[in-house]
């Protein structure tokens, strides 16, 4: 059977949609239906089912699509090692905050070397990261949290990633000198979506130590975010990496204030499993030693 099936099929899976599949890789939306009716003849089951407007697998479809994974990229494998190419896609799953202003160098240095590869930037929650990574649907995962993030899986640790406060330039807690947990009380915040791993570590530190405060604004956006601060609507704990250009440039404050319960390492996720081909292998060195100069800096 052509695994050009299978790779449709995979997308499929992966979208949860005929014609965001359709669209990624660059099909009628007829066609990428045509082909998963053959499977389904093929195997003589359904493949997806529909609730109202959701796509999604069966069980069938489900064990399939872990044979799927398993079978193209064992194909991939093979034409590296005896065509000694280098094409393929490299699948990488991350959060927000890391896709937005960490990432882009690194994949922009990857596609300089192989300029045959396909990357695919998926932007997830921390929960369904790990669980793709596990399952294989990510080549890699990076993530911020305590390391390691998952012991079933083979972590990384990069660098460590400050989480800081920001205010807007003018706000009488950025003029301190240092800023305990007590002087939060009553602040309003501006949080992300209550998915987020730092949002609710700090909470419950703020909880855990009696701190009342406000959530004026939940956002799941961070330029959002970052523009709500900037304009008094309340302040935000973020990553340094996602606010470090308007820091420099005196558009964002940072309250000087720091607890040992709020750090995270920046790591990198792989499957114990994994087939490291030569991009996967190079974006991870990448990353390692890019972490590595880092710390010697630091």
């Amino acid at each position: 059977m052509d695994l050009t099936y299978f790779r449709t099929f995979r997308e499929v899976a992966r979208r949860k949609s005929f014609t965001r599949a359709a669209e990624e890789l660059g099909y009628a939306q007829s066609s990428v239906t045509m082909q998963i009716q053959k499977l389904e003849r093929e195997y003589g089951v359904p493949l997806f089912e529909r609730f109202g407007r959701q796509l999604r697998l069966t069980p069938p479809g489900e064990g399939l699509l872990k044979l799927a994974v398993q079978m193209l990229e064992l194909y991939d494998q093979s034409k590296e090692r005896i065509a000694q190419q280098v094409s393929g896609t490299l699948t990488i799953g991350t959060i927000d905050s890391l896709a937005a202003y960490y990432l882009p160098p690194f994949l922009q240095q990857l596609k300089l070397l192989y300029p045959g590869l396909n990357i695919q930037l998926a932007a997830d929650n921390e929960s369904s990261l790990l669980a793709k990574v596990r399952e294989g649907d990510y080549d890699i995962g990076l993530l911020l949290d305590r390391y390691p993030a998952d012991t079933y899986l083979n972590c990384i640790r990069v660098r460590d990633e400050p989480l800081v406060i920001v205010a807007p330039v003018q706000h009488p807690l950025t003029q301190c000198g240092s800023v305990q947990l007590e002087d939060l009380q009553h602040s309003e915040f501006i949080v992300t979506e209550g998915s987020c791993l730092y949002r609710n570590m700090f909470e419950k530190v703020l909880k855990d130590h009696g701190i009342a405060f406000r959530i004026g604004f939940e956002l799941g956006n961070l330029e959002t975010i970052k523009h709500c601060v900037m304009t008094g609507l309340g302040i935000a704990l973020l990553p340094r990496i996602a606010v470090e250009t308007e820091l420099a440039l005196g558009k964002l404050a940072v309250i000087p204030f720091s607890h040992p319960e709020l750090r995270f390492d920046l790591q990198l996720l792989l499957h114990p499993k994994k087939w490291m081909s030569q991009p996967l292998d190079a974006f991870v060195h990448m990353l390692s030693e890019k972490g590595i100069s880092d710390s010697t800096q630091l």
